[in-house]
Formats: C-alpha cells, sequence, structure tokens
C-alpha cells in the first residue's frame, strides 16, 4: 500500500471522530493509575515493636522491655528485638526498678518471638501486618513490589506478539478483564506467595493494556493529535488514576477491601468495545483492506468530510506484507543499535521514575499525601512536555530531562538532615525531570520505529524497562544501609543514559514510518551518516535506494 498519512490526509487533523477515539482511550489508562501503585500503601510497614504477652510485669517493665536504638540520630523503640522476657519477669517479680535497681543496657535481647504489635495510626491492615514482614522478613515486601514489575516483563514480551497477530483492539480489551480478575483474586490471598503469584498476573494484564492502548491510539490518531494523545492524553488520564488513588486508600484503610474496590472499576469500560475502533494501519499490514478502509470511511462521516472512491491504493511491483518478529529486529546492525540504546534509556527512567515513586512512604510526613504530591508533580512535567514535543527535537529535550533529574538526585546527598523540605523539594524536582522523560521516550519510541515493528519494538523496550522496574525496590531498599545510596545510583544511571540518547536518530516533523526501510532513513549516530543514492522514476521523482545494513 502506498503512505497511510496520506491515503487519510482527507480527514484531516482534528474533528469528531479523533477527540471521541482519544478521550475513550484515554479513560482506559485511568485504570492502570490505579492499579499500578496501589503497593505503596497494601505493602508499607507501619510502626511497631515486639508483641509483649499479658504476663504479671509491673507498668514500669512493661514501658521498659523495649531497647532503645538510635535511628538517624533519633533514639526510637526497637522493632526487631526485646529484652529476654524470662529475665525480666524476674526481676519485675523481685521488685527491682529499671534504669534504677538495674543497668538494662547489660540485659541479654531477643527476637521478637511472640510476633509484633503494630500501630493502627495510619493503616488498619495491610501485607506487613497480616503475614508480619518485617525484621528478617523485611525483603518480603520489595520482593512482592518486583514480582508486579516481573509481571510487566511477561506482559511486555507476549503482549506485542498477541497485539502483531489478533489486533490492538482485542488485546486492551482482554488485557482490561483480566487485569480486573487478577486484582479481585488477589484480595482473596491467603499467603504472602498467593499474593505474590497475583501480583505477576496483575502486572502482566495491566502492562498489556498499556501498551496495546498507547499503540492503538497512536496509529488510529492523526499525526497532530498523536503527539496530544502520547503526552497529556496516556500519561495525563495515567496521572488523574494515580493521584485518585491515596485518596481512595486514605478512605479504605483496609487493603483487601480497597484491592476489590479498585478493581470493580473495569466494568465501565465495557461498552467502550462499541465505540473505540480497531488500528486501520494494522488491519492493512494482514492485508484486511476493506475493514480498514470501512473504519476510515466511517470516520470521515463523523468528521463530515468526504472519502474518496478509494482511498487506499496499492502500489504497483510491492510485495505482500511480511509479518515481522523479535528475531527480524536482530538481523540489522542499524536496528540493533538503535534498539540497544532504547533498552538501556527505558531501563535507566524505570529505575529513576519507579524508585522514586515508591519512596514515597518512607518520606517524612503523611504518606497518603506524599503520594499525591508525588502524582501532582506529574502533571506539569506532562504539560510542559505536551508543549515542547510540538516544536522541540526529541533527542535534545530527552537528553536534557534525563541530565536534569540525575543531576538533582546527586545533589540530594549533599542536603543536610535538618533541612528535610529541600531534600523533599529536590527529590519531587527530579520526579519531574524523571516524569518528563518518561513522557518522552514513548512517544520518541513509536515514532523511530515503523508499523511493522512498532508494537514488537515498544514490547521490547517496555521488558529491558522492567529490569529496571524489578531493581527498583531493591534500590530504595538500600537505604536502609546507607540513605545516600539510592540517589547516587540513580542520577549515575540517569546521566549516563543522556549520553547514550544521541545515538538515536531524530523524529521531529517526520512522518510515522511504516517499514523498516523507512526507518533506516533517519538518520542518528547508530545510521551513520546518511548516504543515498537516486534513479529518476518515471514520474520525475527521486525515490531513494537504501544502503545495506
Amino acid at each position: 500500500m502506498g503512505d497511510y498519512d496520506e491515503d487519510t490526509a482527507f480527514l484531516g487533523q482534528t474533528g469528531p471522530f479523533f477527540w471521541n477515539t482519544f478521550f475513550l482511550l484515554n479513560t482506559v489508562f485511568v485504570s492502570t493509575g490505579f492499579n499500578g501503585l496501589y503497593i505503596v500503601f497494601v505493602g508499607a510497614a507501619p510502626k511497631h515493636h515486639c508483641l509483649v504477652p499479658d504476663v504479671n510485669l509491673t507498668e514500669e517493665w512493661r514501658n521498659a522491655i523495649i531497647p532503645v536504638t538510635i535511628v538517624d540520630g533519633e533514639a526510637v523503640p526497637s522493632q526487631c528485638s526485646r529484652y529476654r522476657l524470662d529475665v525480666v519477669r524476674n526481676l519485675s517479680a523481685e521488685g527491682y526498678v529499671p534504669g534504677r535497681d538495674v543497668n538494662l543496657t547489660n540485659l541479654e535481647e531477643e527476637g521478637c518471638r511472640d510476633g509484633w504489635n503494630y500501630s493502627r495510626e495510619i493503616y488498619q491492615s495491610n501485607i506487613v501486618t497480616e503475614w508480619d514482614l518485617v525484621c528478617d522478613n523485611k525483603w518480603k515486601v520489595p520482593f512482592a513490589s518486583s514480582t508486579l514489575f516481573v509481571g510487566y516483563l511477561v506482559g511486555s514480551l507476549i503482549s506485542g506478539q498477541l497485539s502483531d497477530r489478533f489486533g490492538r483492539k482485542k488485546v486492551v480489551f482482554i488485557s482490561l478483564a483480566a487485569q480486573c480478575v487478577s486484582v479481585l483474586l488477589q484480595s482473596f490471598s491467603h499467603s504472602w506467595r498467593m499474593f505474590c503469584i497475583m501480583f505477576l498476573f496483575v502486572g502482566a494484564s495491566q502492562i498489556s493494556l498499556y501498551i496495546s492502548a498507547f499503540v492503538l491510539g497512536t496509529e488510529v490518531l492523526s499525526k497532530t493529535m498523536r503527539v496530544l494523545f502520547a503526552t497529556l492524553g496516556a500519561f495525563l488520564f495515567y496521572c488523574i488514576g494515580y493521584m485518585t488513588l491515596p485518596w481512595i486508600a486514605y478512605g479504605i484503610r483496609e487493603w483487601r477491601t480497597l484491592l476489590a474496590v479498585l478493581s470493580t472499576t473495569a466494568v465501565v469500560y465495557i461498552p467502550l468495545w462499541w465505540f473505540i475502533p480497531e488500528s486501520p494501519r494494522w488491519l492493512i499490514t494482514q492485508g484486511r483492506v476493506k475493514e480498514a478502509e470501512a473504519i476510515v470511511r466511517e470516520a470521515a462521516r463523523k468528521n463530515k468530510v468526504e472519502a474518496p472512491a478509494v482511498i487506499f491504493k496499492e502500489v504497483e511491483g510491492m510485495p505482500p506484507f511480511k509479518k515481522y518478529t523479535m528475531l527480524d529486529i536482530l538481523k540489522s546492525k542499524n536496528i540493533r543499535c538503535i534498539t540497544l540504546v532504547c533498552l538501556l534509556l527505558w531501563m535507566a527512567i524505570n529505575i529513576g521514575y519507579f524508585g522514586l515513586s515508591l519512596n514515597t512512604s518512607n518520606l517524612s510526613g503523611n504518606p497518603f499525601m506524599n503520594c499525591f504530591l508525588s502524582a501532582t508533580t506529574e502533571v506539569p512535567a506532562y504539560i510542559v512536555s505536551t508543549v515542547l514535543l510540538k516544536k522541540c527535537p526529541r533527542r535534545a529535550l530527552l537528553s536534557s530531562f534525563l541530565f536534569i533529574g540525575g543531576g538533582v538526585l546527586l545533589l540530594i546527598q549533599f542536603i543536610p538532615d535538618t533541612l528535610h523540605y529541600v531534600a523533599l523539594a529536590l527529590e519531587m524536582t527530579g520526579k519531574f525531570g524523571f516524569t518528563m522523560a518518561f513522557s518522552i521516550v514513548y512517544i520518541y519510541t513509536a515514532e523511530i520505529y515503523p508499523t511493522v515493528l512498532r508494537n514488537v519494538g515498544m514490547g521490547m523496550c517496555s521488558s529491558a524497562a522492567r529490569i529496571g522496574s524489578i531493581t527498583a525496590p531493591y534500590v530504595i531498599y538500600l537505604g536502609t544501609y546507607n540513605k545516600a545510596l539510592p540517589y547516587i545510583l540513580m542520577g549515575s544511571l540517569t546521566i549516563a543514559s543522556s549520553v547514550l540518547n544521541f545515538f538515536l536518530p531524530e523524529t521531529l516533523n517526520r512522518d510515522l514510518p511504516e517499514t523498516v526501510e523507512q526507518m533506516q532513513e533517519c538518520q542518528g549516530l547508530c545510521n551513520g551518516p546518511k548516504k543515498k543514492k537516486y534513479v529518476e522514476s518515471e514520474g520525475g521523482g527521486n525515490p531513494p535506494i537504501q544502503n545495506e545494513t
């Protein structure tokens, strides 16, 4: 077939069809905001100390049985040990007074053999309080977070293949149903292992939904609205769900009820099946030209423009469309280089973005407000990125905000502990930079890959990003050893990725490539200098003869 953007230019750049599709597809992203980060509350560790059983102890000994430790310069009750209960009980029975008759530092300590006592001030219950995921089992919380991102990895690998084979629309709605069922089943988890297993399915279905809906919108919408959809649309509606999450969690402090409520929100999307179209671009690559024309004619009717008698003209001598897989990306040196850089970029951005997002429960202050502020920080980032993407080169823009985000994180370690509000402001500035990079890299990658490889390419990049996401909870966990370590690691990786970004081709003001050959025409360090030879055609044009790859 010919060029899709040229063949459908009669539809215009805006109109009722494009706006309806824009808003309907964007509402899907709200559900991903709900279900993406509820582990911040479900896995938060409230204040706790060893449970002291109901034994015969004086009030003084009951208050003194928990040792005092120094954490970040402050004296706080120990969370993982107590003085030996049998010794304390004997001292209490003999009438000794702690601190006066007995030097507490000389007493032997023991672990929390009878369990823990948790503060109910913030959370009525969550997985930490239900399964005692503290002290020696503290590692199970970041592990649970990582299973979500392992699910993202699995979903990224299979969603591209499924979407390219069965269609963008079908995979969107199947993923939506799978996400709903997975979250609901997770609310009935009877053990930490079952919670983690279901979290994997939640992640797989959620990222499959996000990628398929993103690609569907990118391919259906016009060039002008594509930028709006990929920045202010998809990400802003995700952010609406993200901002709403802390207030739902604030109202529902019991984790099982919270997850059950979040899962039921998917029901409202069922009617959208009859209003969201399949991608005409994908239909054409499958040879289903009549179905693609029917959708475009319906779009013309809604936009109140007249469609030509023949919309998609066949180009003589054009070979039939080839179906591409991940292996095709590895065959070309140029595409391998581009893909490798994209993989590293997505990995670094996701470590920073999810690392800072998951860290909100560790910040001082109200965790619900901190989460809301972290989500709110993303709103101006999406708005600014939408404005800048219309005029600014993608490559320079992405590198600039990666450098800002990474640089700010490296500065945090030099802020004194007494100026925690300054550190919080810098952390939110870093979140702004990562959010900008996150929104830019999505549309940048979608513009680099051609239609025949777009979903596979996006799926591979998203898979690499999940490797970064999987490690993000453990990057934050390093803060238990040294508060500066997470920021040094995230900042260094981000600045390094800002340099690597210059190997990619620039895509500003270029049509979406349809074929691998069109993708290789873009200039970049991976492609090398642009060398084209031309031959005179019958129509007087100068079609390029592609270099060998």
